[in-house]
């Protein structure tokens, strides 16, 4: 992890963080149990420098949250693109579809409630980009449940794949988020359908690109 004061100085070299993302921002911490769980400006200034990148047409996210995230990967979407995201709380519905309005992206979102393992095997789709971000137990499972709904040359990140440092130690038999993300990274280390680049940047992204 990087000192404060290099943070502070990194943040002083980027884009601020856009109005609409900013007013999300902050009703998430008025509103949620846990904001943590937000992408935050610096991590959604990352996402949407990728997706403009990439240039994508069909985005998959898994985890929408609040919806921070999901605005931030819209930014690179071709006129015609679609992002799918998958929220389990019902609760973050409404959050969710107002800010997607206000960001003016609620036509080229599908926000579908629901459990992840029973949504993604119905959606048809081949995406170029996809972003893991839910319930950490379950990184592998999802990791192989998008892995061929990614196209050639399409990208998948993991989100929280250092988990505050807990991938360092050996964990209790019932911390099954750490066991689900060390079971995930050790998985895609030797996976050799992929490339992979772990950033140490907030809370670790692993990036993929299929082969």
């Amino acid at each position: 992890m990087i000192s404060p004061e290099l943070m502070r100085y990194a943040e002083e070299f980027t884009d601020e963080e856009l109005p609409v993302l900013k007013k999300l921002n902050r009703e998430t911490n008025m509103k949620t149990v846990k904001p943590r769980m937000l992408s935050g400006h610096m991590q959604g200034r990352l996402l949407q420098i990728f997706s403009r990148m990439m240039q994508p047409t069909k985005i998959l996210e898994i985890g929408t949250f609040t919806g921070y995230s999901a605005i931030c990967l819209s930014a690179g979407l071709k006129e015609n693109g679609m992002i799918h995201t998958i929220e389990y709380n019902p609760e973050m519905e409404d959050i969710c579809k107002k800010y997607f309005k206000e960001a003016g992206i609620y036509n080229q979102v599908k926000l579908h409630i629901g459990k992840a393992i029973e949504i993604i095997p119905t959606i048809k789709d081949v995406f170029d980009l996809v972003f893991i971000d839910a319930d950490k137990e379950n990184n592998l499972t999802y990791y192989n449940l998008v892995f061929d709904k990614v196209k050639t040359g399409g990208f998948i990140i993991a989100d929280n794949v250092l988990w505050d440092g807990k991938v360092l130690k050996s964990p209790k038999p019932s911390d099954k988020e750490t066991i689900g993300i060390i079971e995930f990274n050790n998985f895609v280390k030797t996976d050799t359908r992929v490339e992979k680049f772990l950033i140490p940047f907030r809370d670790g992204l692993m990036i993929l690109r299929k082969k």
